[in-house]
């Protein structure tokens, strides 16, 4: 199958890049200090890592323009892809079958991340069309009921959060029609916006190109909203440098489409003219 490139003339830089640094310059002239000592995540030294951050952010990415991708600085696009089809194609929480390491800060005793992402995907449900898990759900009705109101997926089960190594971030999709284009809405309960939401936006974005190709329809807008979007305090320098940064027109996103959802691979996406700044060394708070 020929290659499907994504790409209009119209932007001279990255969309991406300009909702990115329009966001954090917002958390960081107007955003929320969190500098209590009562915080889950940690630096590797045990210091408490606080956050400034804003609430309910929403950003709208319009996919039939430009793939969101940041020029910045590198997102790896196969790593992005590998671990959204580990969770969405998979349903996996193992992470022997997860080809990156990516996960291992939260590696259980028995080598999964507990009951989280894949493992909520990977559950069946009696629907009115019969006994699927959700991700056939979804696909099942952008086929056949495409002006449905309640094609959607969530990941936050709370029956099984105890179970959770991490409770999950990006925890659910909502997909709508809009005549032949599919939008989607990804909800995020917390993102670290330095170091996920570049990807995030980037794998969820692929996420709705896999869909729509596999359903006959063209991609919409993808629109992510984050109730609690933070940069932590170590990576404050690092983003007032970041958004310092020279733009570069968006690459063209080539995909090696295939009818069926699971036949896709990491290999099947590709950046094309992918100009980027350099990569920076980022501690994560875990």
């Amino acid at each position: 199958m020929l290659p499907f490139s994504i790409k209009k003339e119209g932007y001279e830089l990255s969309k991406f890049d300009d909702i990115f640094v329009n966001m954090c310059e917002d958390i960081l002239e107007n955003g929320y200090m969190n500098e209590s000592d009562d915080t889950r995540a940690h630096w590797e030294d045990g210091t408490p890592a606080h956050t400034i951050k804003n609430s309910c952010v929403v950003n709208r990415y319009d996919l039939s323009i430009e793939a969101p991708v940041m020029t910045l600085r590198p997102v790896p696009l196969k790593s992005c892809v590998t671990e959204l089809l580990w969770i969405w194609q998979k349903k996996s929480n193992k992470l022997s079958e997860l080809d990156s390491k990516i996960w291992d800060s939260w590696r259980q005793d028995d080598g999964t991340i507990g009951t989280a992402y894949g493992y909520q995907l990977n559950k069946k449900y009696i629907f009115p069309e019969g006994e699927m898990d959700q991700v056939d759900n979804v696909l099942y009705n952008l086929k056949h009921h495409p002006n449905s109101r309640r094609i959607l997926t969530s990941m936050y089960n709370f029956e099984d959060l105890h179970s959770m190594a991490l409770y999950p971030c990006a925890y659910s999709m909502t997909f709508n029609v809009k005549g032949n284009k599919l939008n989607a809405i990804l909800n995020q309960r917390s993102q670290d916006i330095l170091t996920a939401n570049a990807w995030n936006v980037l794998q969820y974005a692929c996420l709705v190109y896999m869909f729509a190709h596999v359903s006959n329809l063209e991609p919409g807008e993808l629109v992510h909203v984050i109730a609690d979007a933070h940069i932590y305090d170590r990576h404050i320098p690092l983003v007032k440098e970041l958004i310092q940064r020279k733009t570069y027109p968006a690459p063209k996103l080539e995909i090696n489409h295939h009818d069926n959802f699971y036949d896709y691979r990491p290999e099947d996406f590709k950046l094309i003219n992918y100009e980027k700044n350099e990569q920076m060394k980022i501690e994560v708070a875990v």
